[in-house]
């Protein structure tokens, strides 16, 4: 019976304390991350439930370095708060809260990448036993913006292996960021004989993490309009995000599976004289490629490009452009025809002059070989007077006659003409064109410009005279179209009339110029009169002063003084129209026979 009791009772007693266990365990509750960027301050906190008051507590924290090797650095009793000496924290951590509330957290400062470790809450019971908790700090870095680089020089289609395209580059992220290639809009997948990308890793002192990657691949045709670029992915806090680089283009290089040749100038029609330019240019890019241009059947000459100056119709015909790749020794051509319009002189009938009579009719004709359709038209004195071939001159008159351009154009091309002449003679007597005045009022010892313009065919030969038979030289003459222009200077010293006589084989006309003298010879001798008639006027004022004594006086020297007035005398010589006598006056009023004179 005692044993049986006994048993009952220690059965009791274990379940009793399996029961008071079960209350009494500690619960501790902690996030299984906390996320920073690097520099700022981490709080990780560490959250508990426990029956025992603070005094029987015992809070530690601790850190997991690698590979797996914990790491205390912070101790916490009834007696003591201990931050652990010598570790990375040891300057920039603290706890706060004592545990009474349930809560403590710890605080990290300044944090880096090498913070980055799983962090472990002791928390240490009296009589509830042991919990823990565990949270894992994870920092992150915003990289700087990246960079793309392509290659400079151009990439050839023909190549067999993937050629570098270029490299992205991006620095100082954290964790490691990632890099995709785009080509346009697509991202490029590694397939080891098209696209290979080869990336590299460098991490810093600082745990910061830079990447570089380089693309290689096999280029065609179409890559040389297409847009490459890189797009960045990196973490922050609570995500990630996302950046790209500029767009780069490359150079391809690919053959030619066409030649176009063509004239770049001029445009339009060609004419005899221009100077012509033929490109020739190939739908490929190859730098391997050699162009030469020649008219067929004749030498070519190598470039792009092939220039003729002063061009004529022998240049026609038909031109080649010739592609060789000098690696490929592959080779294709074009051709274009080219035409060079011409424009022969103008062949003018009759030729050159042609004499009519007056009355008589005249037709000519003028023709210019073309490649085009012509016009002619006929001019004269600057004025279109006929268009067509043909110049049909009705009832001559010395009016028609003349110089005539035939000019011939093609309209189709500006400048393209050619032109001839025809110069037309009409026989018939002199006839002197109508003159604006022929009565001309002059001023004695003028000299006066007479002209006299006469047609008529053959020239007219002109002679000047005057009314008293005298012939004037002539200054100049000149033969005209219609004949001949005459001039003649006159001096005039009395009324004359001159006469322009013209004569020719068919006949004779003369004109009349009236020149009347104005202020003559009659003036003159009026002015002599007048000053013989002041002397003696002179002579009598004279002679009354010295009767009145003015003039010397009278005195006993009166003989003497009119010895000497008699040498002096001042003589007037009248004359009347009924009689040869000449009556003298002297100074002194005496009348005086000629022969005392």
């Amino acid at each position: 019976m005692a044993a049986r009791d006994t048993a009952s009772l220690l059965v009791g007693f274990l379940v009793l304390v399996h029961t008071w266990g079960a209350w009494a365990n500690v619960e501790v509750n902690m996030e299984d991350r906390v996320e920073v960027f690097r520099g700022d301050t981490a709080h990780i906190t560490c959250m508990f439930t426990s029956s025992d008051g603070v005094g029987g507590m015992v809070i530690q924290w601790l850190y997991v370095k690698p590979p797996g090797q914990k790491q205390k650095i912070y101790y916490q009793d009834t007696t003591i708060k201990n931050v652990e000496q010598g570790t990375q924290f040891t300057e920039r951590m603290s706890v706060n809260g004592t545990g009474a509330t349930g809560e403590i957290v710890l605080t990290i400062s300044d944090v880096q990448p090498a913070d980055e470790l799983e962090f472990i809450c002791v928390i240490k019971g009296l009589t509830d036993g042991t919990g823990e908790g565990r949270t894992k700090l994870k920092v992150f870095e915003t990289p700087e913006h990246p960079t793309i680089e392509g290659v400079q020089t151009g990439i050839s289609v023909n190549e067999d292996s993937p050629s570098k395209i270029g490299i992205c580059e991006v620095k100082n992220g954290f964790p490691k960021p990632n890099i995709t290639w785009y080509r346009n809009n697509t991202p490029l997948r590694a397939d080891q004989d098209v696209v290979k990308v080869v990336p590299s890793i460098t991490t810093e002192s600082t745990k910061l993490v830079s990447v570089r990657s380089e693309l290689s691949m096999k280029v065609t045709k179409e890559d040389k309009d297409n847009l490459f670029y890189c797009e960045i992915t990196y973490f922050v806090p609570g995500g990630t995000k996302m950046t790209e680089t500029n767009r780069i283009n490359i150079t391809v290089y690919y053959p030619s599976t066409a030649v176009s040749i063509w004239v770049e100038s001029p445009k339009g029609k060609i004419k005899e004289g221009d100077s012509i330019e033929i490109r020739c240019q190939g739908n490929g890019n190859m730098p391997s490629s050699i162009f030469k241009i020649s008219k067929k059947d004749s030498e070519s000459e190598e470039g792009h490009m092939l220039v003729r100056h002063n061009v004529t119709r022998l240049q026609s015909g038909v031109y080649e452009c010739t592609s060789t790749d000098t690696d490929t020794f592959d080779e294709i051509s074009g051709n274009t025809t080219v035409f060079v319009n011409y424009l022969d002189p103008a062949v003018v009938m009759p030729k050159d002059t042609v004499v009519v009579t007056q009355g008589e009719n005249l037709k000519a004709t003028c023709n210019a070989l073309s490649s085009l359709q012509t016009r002619t038209a006929w001019i004269k004195n600057g004025v279109e007077i006929s268009v067509g071939h043909s110049l049909i001159l009705k009832d001559n008159t010395f009016g028609t006659a003349g110089t005539y351009m035939c000019v011939v154009t093609v309209p189709e091309i500006e400048g393209m003409e050619t032109n001839g002449t025809l110069t037309v003679y009409v026989q018939g007597p002199p006839e002197i064109l109508k003159l604006n005045d022929t009565e001309i009022d002059a001023s004695y010892d003028e000299t006066v410009v007479l002209s006299c313009n006469v047609r008529g065919f053959p020239a007219p030969s002109i002679i000047w005279t005057t009314s008293d038979g005298k012939n004037l030289e002539t200054t100049s003459q000149l033969k005209t179209e219609e004949g001949v222009r005459s001039v003649v200077s006159v001096t005039v010293t009395n009324d004359i009339i001159a006469f322009c006589n013209a004569s020719n084989e068919f006949g004779t006309d003369a004109v009349a110029f009236n020149i009347t003298a104005t202020g003559g010879r009659g003036f003159i001798i009026a002015v002599i009169i007048i000053c013989m008639l002041l002397l003696a006027f002179l002579g009598s004022v004279l002679y009354f002063l010295y009767k009145k004594g003015k003039i010397c006086g009278r005195s006993g020297k009166q003989d003497l003084t009119k010895e000497k007035s008699s040498k002096d005398n001042i003589v007037v010589e009248m004359k009347s129209d009924n009689t040869e006598e000449a009556v003298l006056l002297g100074v002194n009023g005496e009348k005086q026979l000629p022969n005392d004179q």
